[in-house]
């Protein structure tokens, strides 16, 4: 078998690994891929095609140093050929791939480098793409920039608003394109964004009518889950807007369709949404009930973050009807379980309750009663799994996001962000998108591809290899395993690297000459890109200012950065409004 290896084309290789990442083996298929570039080549549209679908592939797997030196081979190539769709595409792809990791200056470069390039093609499904990620990136640098601070929305600094007053004009743009090119499903898409970006801004109102064209577009293609997410985000801008009332029936109904979908954490977040909402209607009994929901999910899920936001909630629901005992449990749990995981803005909130609720039942600071959870513990609650068995880093939304977007968060009931509705290009929809963009079978998308003869003679570039075997995985993984700089270490400083291109250095000599002489443009913009190809991820994430208020670690049951702030100064004013008033005898069960 290690001989039929030996025998097999670049092009062989590069198909499997094609077919596996189009199956969703994407670790295999780099595998693959590695080794048709191990294999070499001196077709240079192969080789591009091969690098734009290991970066592709790379991104899928949230291996995004990786992505961005592929995509950044994949562009040298295709500007030293002077391929201009080809360098367009590459563009594109860099510059989502640098969103990921936080340079957004250098990927809004490469964005508007993509933009330029469609208009000049006049490619207007590549203009599209361009303007929409171009509105993704604002976006996405005005949220960063937003975390430095607890602003709520509409309140947030210049700078972060001329980003998002960005993000709105580009996000128009494509809405406009996307209706003259009578693309439903692009304008679904942007009306979401839309509605997100004016969220951020404090238009509630315009927020509001973009949402209601999402919802209406999601439900003619009968897309439950973009319908989800419409109804969580037309919820959260009814709450900014005082209309509870509202919001509660569209958090309803996003829990509804969380449970057609069989999604449990969804379901979960809906519950939390209710629950808050209800607790500002006091409708406190209801807002127990939806509470508890939301523990018990978060305990079946193991999301203590999730379980702690839920003991919170349900402290300030039975102190607003008198239950002080059932509350004092509640928040002592509550200040247990951020103490666990580190939630500093949790800790802090609780042992303000349980000092307020110390005094106003006459308690001392601390006693044995209160330190004992199974004096007040509920007799149904389910017992909390060991902290040992959680790995929480698998519930964090850079681990998601990998896998499923992003940008893809509902925020219901959130103080400075809403959910994207169709992520932020990352994970699955990025992935599937990038397919329908470059995914064409690799002899389709470029089109002069052939087959090099090897031992087993050549193959047809539609044709599938036999199933490989263990001994081949095992030759390959070996072959991955060399770097490629080792590899490629031969070559004298000053020419292309291209991974490899197996052709004469000669060639390579005259390719490198030819770009230097034929004066591409944009030298700038490619000597930053070349610039950052060795950056360290660590440098590459801006840091935020040590004042800033720590975030605990995100999870599956809450939104992803849940207006907490926001909710403690609506409850806490209309619980102090609530307490003279109330019985001191009348108690709720759970």
């Amino acid at each position: 078998m290690v001989e039929k290896m030996d025998g097999s084309s670049c092009m062989e290789l590069a198909l499997e690994g094609e077919r596996l990442c189009k199956a969703g083996d994407c670790r295999a298929g780099v595998a693959f891929f590695e080794a048709a570039i191990q294999a070499g080549t001196d077709d240079l549209k192969t080789l591009t095609a091969i690098y734009s679908q290991l970066g592709n592939a790379y991104f899928y797997l949230g291996e995004y140093i990786k992505a961005m030196q592929y995509h950044k081979h994949d562009l040298t190539l295709a500007r030293t050929m002077q391929d201009k769709m080809g360098e367009a595409k590459a563009s594109g792809n860099l510059g989502n791939t640098m969103k990921v990791l936080g340079r957004y200056d250098e990927s809004l470069l490469c964005c508007k480098r993509h933009l330029s390039v469609s208009r000049e093609l006049g490619d207007k499904v590549g203009e599209g793409r361009a303007l929409y990620n171009l509105a993704n990136v604002y976006h996405s640098k005005g949220k960063h920039l937003g975390r430095s601070g607890n602003q709520d929305p509409g309140h947030f600094p210049d700078a972060v608003k001329e980003c998002l007053q960005k993000a709105v004009e580009y996000y128009n743009e494509n809405l406009q394109l996307m209706v003259e090119l009578g693309d439903r499903s692009a304008q679904g898409r942007a009306c979401g964004n839309l509605g997100n970006t004016h969220y951020l801004l404090g238009n509630f109102t315009l927020a509001i009518s973009y949402h209601q064209q999402r919802l209406k577009i999601a439900k003619e293609f009968g897309d439950k889950a973009a319908e989800r997410r419409a109804h969580s985000n037309l919820g959260n801008a009814h709450v900014f807007l005082g209309q509870f009332e509202t919001a509660a029936e569209h958090y309803k109904r996003t829990l509804v369709l969380a449970q057609d979908l069989g999604d449990r954490a969804m379901e979960a977040q809906a519950c939390y949404s209710l629950g808050n909402t209800y607790t500002l209607l006091w409708d406190y009994a209801t807002a127990i009930e939806y509470h508890m929901r939301h523990m018990r999910i978060a305990q079946e899920l193991c999301d203590t973050v999730g379980e702690g936001r839920a003991c919170w909630s349900l402290g300030n629901a039975h102190t607003a009807v008198g239950n002080n005992d059932k509350a004092l449990y509640y928040a002592q749990r509550h200040l247990h379980i951020s103490q666990e995981i580190g939630d500093m803005t949790g800790l802090e909130t609780a042992r303000m309750n349980l000092s307020e609720l110390r005094r106003s039942m006459g308690r001392p600071a601390a006693d044995a009663a209160e330190l004992s959870d199974a004096a007040l513990q509920p007799a149904h609650r389910t017992r909390r799994p060991s902290m040992d068995n959680m790995d929480l880093l698998k519930m964090t939304p850079d681990a998601k996001r990998a896998l499923q977007g992003d940008w893809d968060a509902d925020k219901q009931l959130n103080s400075s962000q809403t959910s994207n509705d169709e992520s932020y290009m990352d994970g699955d929809d990025f992935f599937e998108q990038l397919t329908r963009f470059q995914s064409k079978r690799m002899d389709d998308q470029r089109c002069s591809l052939t087959v090099g003869g090897g031992a087993n003679g050549g193959s047809s570039s539609g044709s599938t290899p036999d199933p490989v075997k263990d001994d081949l995985i095992d030759l390959i993984a070996g072959m991955q395993s060399r770097r490629m700089d080792e590899q490629r270490a031969d070559l004298p400083a000053g020419e292309l690297e291209l991974p490899g291109f197996s052709g004469s250095k000669d060639f390579i000599q005259r390719l490198s000459v030819a770009s230097d002489a034929d004066g591409l443009p944009d030298d700038q913009f490619f000597d930053m890109l070349i610039r950052c190809q060795g950056s360290r991820l660590d440098d590459q994430r801006s840091v935020l200012p040590e004042l800033a208020v720590p975030h605990p670690p995100s999870a599956p049951t809450v939104p992803d950065e849940d207006f907490f702030s926001l909710i403690l100064r609506l409850q806490s004013e209309r619980i102090e409004d609530q307490r003279s008033t109330l019985p001191p005898s009348k108690t709720l069960n759970d």
